[in-house]
């Protein structure tokens, strides 16, 4: 039986989470079409600057998104501690960039002195449940997801749906979990056959992230010229639809300390990763065999998977795992505390998990 949302995503399990949703049908309504030859590539840029604006305002992060032509993945962190250390106002200030305030919140925000203490009260209340929702993936994605499909109708000039259905979700309980994740979804459009580098696949975060890098005075490089040329012709899309006036918030950073907060920074470096993501991309795409542990980054290992299981760990991520990813004791204790007596994946994760002793 469909669980609850609010019982798919808990965050006493975990701050991560993976989650994707389909355009009705599997239609290519964010690419092109071709039945009808009609191209949407721009609505992928709607998607990511509606992703990164929201995390802005949200207290979430994005560590990883991939934007194709019938469907979209992001994986999101939840940051609760900096919900809570919002002030009230400024509570009131992020929610209603997006969504109609409330009359006592409006005389409070102008007057906080002129309302009487049962109005007051209400207020509180009021102000309660947005700083819960600004820390929501539910109202996240909802607030991605309805966006979208408004303006994809509006410019159509009709009416329907335009996704299959809300999204999907995948708890992340680990850190081996999020950086296969991450990697898994970085991945998408190499693995699919769609491009063939990730310095080509568009509407990524890995290559927002490599332009970003190259981009940096202190690496002392240019970004390269294929790459600057595709995030040049992202960037006019959103001249182009006015969505540059738009703030976005940063990716979530890299920190190899071991030190490091998880709640601040992913606890591995951008290098570990770029190299990662690139050699697992091109063992993917070249179908490679052999000596695969030699070429797999140390950070694999570091973080609990076997190397010589990572190339099928990630081929197959998505189809391995269901309500939530990461090592057979953090899935049977998810299981347990969701009242479930075993998830999807615990075979898989045997297999690409170390094993402990």
């Amino acid at each position: 039986m469909t669980k609850a949302r609010n019982e798919q995503i808990s965050l006493d399990d975990t701050p991560f989470y993976h989650c994707y949703v389909r355009c009705i049908r599997r239609a290519y309504l964010c690419g092109e079409d071709h039945s009808t030859g009609e191209n949407y590539d721009h609505r992928k840029q709607w998607l990511v600057s509606r992703l990164r604006f929201l995390s802005y305002i949200y207290s979430i992060d994005i560590c990883a998104y991939a934007v194709l032509s019938n469907h979209y993945h992001v994986v999101l962190h939840v940051d609760q501690l900096r919900a809570e250390s919002w002030s009230d106002l400024e509570v009131v200030e992020r929610w209603m960039q997006l969504y109609k305030g409330n009359v006592l919140v409006d005389r409070w925000v102008a007057n906080s002195n002129a309302i009487d203490k049962a109005s007051l009260l209400k207020v509180q209340v009021c102000i309660k449940e947005w700083r819960e929702r600004l820390c929501s993936i539910s109202w996240f994605m909802r607030g991605v997801n309805e966006t979208i499909a408004r303006m994809a109708n509006e410019e159509e000039g009709c009416s329907g749906r335009f996704w299959e259905g809300r999204f999907k979700s995948q708890a992340l309980l680990d850190e081996a979990a999020v950086l296969s994740c991450m990697t898994y979804v970085d991945l998408n459009p190499v693995r699919a056959g769609i491009e063939k580098d990730l310095f080509e696949s568009d509407f990524t975060s890995i290559q927002q992230r490599l332009y970003d890098y190259s981009s940096e005075k202190k690496s002392g490089a240019k970004p390269e010229i294929g790459l600057s040329e595709r995030v040049a012709q992202q960037q006019e899309f959103k001249r182009e639809q006015s969505l540059n006036e738009l703030p976005e918030a940063p990716l979530m950073p890299f920190d190899g300390s071991s030190h490091a907060d998880i709640h601040t920074a992913l606890p591995f470096t951008c290098e570990d990763y770029f190299q990662l993501v690139n050699i697992t991309g091109r063992i993917i795409r070249e179908d490679k065999r052999g000596a695969i542990l030699d070429d797999i980054p140390s950070v694999v290992s570091c973080l609990g998977i076997e190397p010589d299981h990572w190339v099928e760990h990630i081929k197959n991520f998505g189809k391995s795992y269901s309500a939530c990813v990461g090592s057979v004791e953090a899935i049977a204790d998810y299981a347990g505390r969701s009242g479930k007596r075993w998830c999807k994946g615990v075979s898989h994760s045997m297999c690409c998990y170390r094993q402990a002793g």
